[in-house]
């Protein structure tokens, strides 16, 4: 029986391979890459971070490094990396106009600071009133209302599917008393609120602003926003009650009243964060995002609404997450995408209309209860990426959030943060 020829070993790409590969390297770059990086490697080759896997190894056994996204991280990044056409006026522009890759505001945080707003709600009115009063009384700018389980779901707490649920994840609202105590002793007209509702955001809303007219404010002069993004309870967090149509109706209902009454409320927060937490990488947070905004916009024209009239009060709430660069680099062309498309798409004509505005949270599911302090520093460099990509509002999470509902020391270390 003739014996059988082993098969020939795989010959290793590379390591300095992907300095070439898609790139114009300049003489300089390459003359380093084999004189410097080559023999660097051999001496002593790249090591993987953490233990030996799939994802850390290549199939030639070279380390790999990428973003938590699966993003592959060059050694180096030099002018190789750019478009042949580039141009810092093209691509970049300046602070405050398009393509608003720099940001919307053209005097940055100097002319206007992001606005500090902790995501809070306890069991009870009562005591999520007491809460927001110590985050304002400590430097909070501006509220964020966590509904429990049974109020997102538009159930009563006294309904026999709210069982176990009752104030386990947020505050329960079930009337319009309950309302007035939420938000007992705390101005409207100069407080900024945002409300995480979706289903029954109109209902909610609707008790929010008779709160606020019982107060004596002015519709025109209150601010704040109702998350209302039924899309991507859909994609990710799966809290919708009715179909997509009526679900749709009624989103495009606060639209046009709120383009109407309120013209400083943001009537939708369309949201990544959650599609981020639920497993996508930040390149399919931006583009679930964007489409979602997209839509929105699609059915408002359709129900004959003009896009300068709503368009401005559209704003957008994303995910802060480990990767320092790509996070910052996914907010710049969020900004970007966003301003092109409602220019070219929908024929904006007011300048405000070509802005997005959004929140950001740190990343929730970045955040374990082993040694919780070290929190602290994730939740740290979480929030530095999202100011430095030019977010007008930041939820810096608690480093206690994976054990219990935030404890006042932790509330306050976050928003010091």
């Amino acid at each position: 029986m003739p014996e059988k020829k082993l098969p020939k070993p795989h010959v290793a790409e590379s390591p300095i391979a992907d300095v070439f590969e898609n790139r114009h390297p300049s003489a300089s770059e390459k003359n380093w890459a084999e004189k410097t990086l080559a023999p660097t490697i051999e001496k002593s080759p790249e090591q993987p971070i953490g233990a030996s896997t799939g994802v850390n190894l290549d199939e030639h056994g070279h380390a790999r490094f990428t973003t938590i996204s699966g993003v592959p991280v060059r050694r180096l990044y030099t002018k190789a990396d750019l478009p042949e056409d580039w141009s810092e006026e093209k691509y970049l522009g300046y602070p405050g106009a398009p393509p608003f890759t720099r940001g919307v505001h053209a005097t940055g945080y100097r002319g206007k600071l992001y606005t500090m707003r902790q995501f809070s709600g306890f069991a009870s009115p009562e005591e999520t009133n007491q809460r927001y009063k110590y985050l304002l009384e400590h430097g909070g700018g501006g509220l964020s209302v966590a509904f429990d389980l049974p109020t997102l779901m538009g159930y009563d707490s006294d309904h026999a599917a709210s069982e176990g649920e009752v104030g386990k994840c947020g505050v329960a609202i079930d009337s319009l008393e309950d309302m007035e105590i939420l938000f007992g002793g705390i101005d409207l007209e100069k407080t900024t609120v945002s409300m995480t509702i979706n289903s029954p955001a109109s209902v909610l809303w609707a008790m929010y602003l008779v709160v606020a007219e019982k107060q004596g404010a002015d519709w025109k002069k209150i601010s704040g926003t109702i998350q209302n993004d039924i899309l991507k309870e859909y994609i990710a967090q799966k809290e919708y009650i009715y179909p997509p149509a009526p679900s749709m109706r009624l989103v495009i209902d606060t639209f046009e009243f709120g383009s109407k009454f309120t013209p400083r409320f943001n009537t939708i927060s369309i949201s990544g964060y959650h599609i981020r937490e639920a497993g996508s990488t930040a390149l399919q947070e931006l583009a679930f995002t964007l489409y979602d905004g997209v839509e929105y916009v699609e059915w408002a024209r359709r129900r004959g609404l003009d896009v300068d009239d709503f368009g401005p009060r559209l704003s957008f709430f994303f995910n802060a997450h480990n990767d320092f660069f790509e996070e910052i680099a996914k907010y710049r062309a969020a900004r970007k995408i966003w301003g092109q498309v409602m220019r070219e798409r929908f024929g904006a004509k007011n300048p405000r209309t070509w802005l997005m505005r959004f929140h950001t949270q740190t990343a929730g599911v970045s955040l374990p209860a082993q040694q919780p302090m070290n929190n602290i520093a994730r939740v740290a460099l979480q929030a530095l990426a999202a100011v430095l990509g030019g977010t007008q509002s930041l939820h810096c999470d608690s480093y206690d959030e994976a054990l219990a509902l935030p404890t006042e020391e932790a509330a306050r270390i976050a928003l010091r943060t």
